[in-house]
């Protein structure tokens, strides 16, 4: 198994290997996602109106699984800088059973209470209603893939081998090009399931990805052998997990909260303009999704070079993130900017449809630049042990967002007044985020000089 030294060395060239391979797995996840909106969006736009609905809980069900995922990657990874892998051991462990617990809480949630679950969003038609409800209950059935798969990204990322977390989910990526198709349209012998063969074909790639994972634990021979899953874990790593895992999975539960009720403000548009935003949301992923897969790269690398006790390697490979950020982001906005419509017809082409998508597109790229800053920015947070600054940040930001859009709404800006309200948010976080850290960052360099004076 391929790791990657972030100790030693220079580096440029150690935070590129980590990180190339974590934002390669971003980009598979976002064809993954793109995947499932092309062939949705051929079936026809209420299927995207009802997937874009029950997928409101997949991302709560992400949100979950953010605890004992980061919770566990960063204290595994300031141990293992530290040399003490039989304390990396307990965090990797604690997690696995943190998520247990979780994913059967939530599963149980979303199986008996699918019905008022959907009907929050008071979707106008009942098919959309009744295609949201199927598609929750089968994707509910595979959040046991979903938690286990993150852990494992999380504790594979910590020691280094960014690469596993790719190719366990390229299989994903594959598995889901092929089963789509499949399932949604029943070609040959295969049932035509429409949205309910969606949600399948995502179970079964997660399982994939899943199984990817288990084969690469097996082969592992410096973190998981010291695992030990039917051993009770300590009641010391849940806390240090949760200290760090808890406040960004409840910005992530916050956000999803919010996003609801946003969609629900959307619907009073009727059921294309929820269309609309659940495909717009995935073109623009070609940006966040890479921004949080180097932003999870930076974690693991402050991380272990803290415990490490390396502050110089921390400040060089925090201004290396934010260079490269920059110049993505400015990429991504000139796409969404320029080229609002032709990327929004590769997936619906309803031109009563198409106004309100290339209108989010574009609303949305003139905030691409601070929304990575920040995303790099909270993951430096992150791998210092300190999750709360930007947690903060995100709720008040994120709160914000419902006054703007009630009140913007209502202007002639219609609609897109919404939009607006998720891209000024987005900037002022971004500004607040990367400044505090600045800040921070400073103090930290500054007093880690200190000790090393008085030593």
């Amino acid at each position: 198994m391929q790791k990657v030294d972030l100790l030693n060395g220079r580096i440029v060239p150690s935070l590129m290997r980590l990180s190339l391979p974590i934002m390669g797995t971003s980009l598979v996840q976002m064809a993954y996602n793109l995947t499932d909106m092309i062939w949705i969006g051929r079936l026809s736009a209420d299927a995207v109106a009802a997937v874009g609905a029950a997928g409101m809980y997949l991302w709560v069900s992400q949100g979950l699984a953010t605890i004992p995922r980061l919770g566990s990657q960063v204290k595994a990874a300031q141990t293992i800088g530290a040399g003490d892998v039989q304390r990396a051991a307990g965090y990797a462990q604690a997690a696995f059973h943190m998520g247990a617990v979780l994913m059967a809480l939530f599963t149980a949630v979303c199986l008996v209470f699918n019905g008022p679950l959907v009907g929050f969003f008071k979707l106008n038609s009942p098919a959309v209603n009744a295609d949201a409800r199927s598609y929750l209950v089968i994707v509910a059935l595979g959040f046991v893939f979903t938690f286990t798969s993150q852990i494992f990204t999380g504790l594979f990322t910590a020691m280094g081998a960014s690469t596993t977390v790719l190719r366990s989910t390229f299989v994903g990526l594959i598995a889901n090009a092929v089963l789509d198709p499949l399932l949604i349209f029943g070609p040959g012998p295969f049932p035509a399931l429409g949205v309910a063969g969606a949600a399948l074909a995502t179970v079964l790639a997660q399982g994939c990805v899943c199984a990817m994972f288990l084969i690469a634990r097996r082969q592992d021979n410096f973190l998981f052998p010291h695992v030990h899953l039917l051993q009770k874990s300590r009641a010391a790593a849940w806390r240090d997990v949760a200290r760090i895992g808890l406040p960004v999975a409840l910005q992530s539960l916050f956000f999803s909260s919010l996003s609801m009720i946003i969609a629900r403000l959307i619907a009073g548009w009727g059921d294309g303009a929820i269309a609309a935003q659940k495909v717009g949301t995935q073109i623009e992923s070609i940006s966040y999704t890479t921004a949080e897969g180097f932003g999870t790269a930076v974690n693991a690398f402050i991380a272990q070079n803290f415990g490490a006790g390396k502050p110089d390697r921390i400040r060089k490979g925090y201004w290396t993130a934010i260079g490269i950020m920059v110049v993505w982001s400015l990429f991504t906005s000139v796409m969404l900017v320029v080229f609002p419509a032709p990327l929004f017809r590769i997936f619906i082409t309803d031109e009563s449809i198409l106004p309100m998508g290339v209108s989010y597109l574009r609303i949305m790229g003139y905030s691409q630049l601070l929304m990575c800053i920040e995303i790099t920015s909270s993951g430096a947070f992150q791998g210092l042990g300190r999750p709360i600054p930007p947690t903060v940040t995100g709720i008040i930001g994120n709160l914000a967002r419902i006054p703007m859009a009630i009140v913007l709404s209502a202007t002639v800006l219609g609609l897109d007044g919404v939009w607006w309200s998720i891209t000024i948010s987005s900037c002022a976080k971004g500004i607040v985020v990367f400044t505090w850290f600045v800040v921070v960052l400073r103090r930290f360099l500054a007093h880690a000089a200190s000790e090393r004076l008085r030593a």
